[in-house]
């Protein structure tokens, strides 16, 4: 899946008030320390990695988690 329809489904699952959230998953993403997932990721799993994410403040470590979460061989 490109990264961008990945997303748009991104997009979708964080709140407005949340866009530091978000930019912070687009910056990550731009600069490799997020990959997209392997294999396509049900709207279930990925909303569960999302929720995961937004429970605290953007930082490396969240940014980790979820890298871990979209693509468990990363070793992020």
């Amino acid at each position: 899946m490109p990264i961008s329809a990945l997303l748009a489904r991104i997009r979708r699952l964080i709140p407005k008030t949340k866009n530091q959230h978000y930019d912070e998953i687009v910056r990550n993403f731009g600069v490799g320390a997020l990959r997209p997932p392997p294999t396509p990721m049900s709207d279930h799993e990925l909303s569960r990695a999302i929720a995961e994410f937004l429970k605290d403040s953007p930082s490396t470590e969240t940014v980790a988690s979820l890298g871990r979460r979209l693509d468990p061989s990363s070793g992020v």
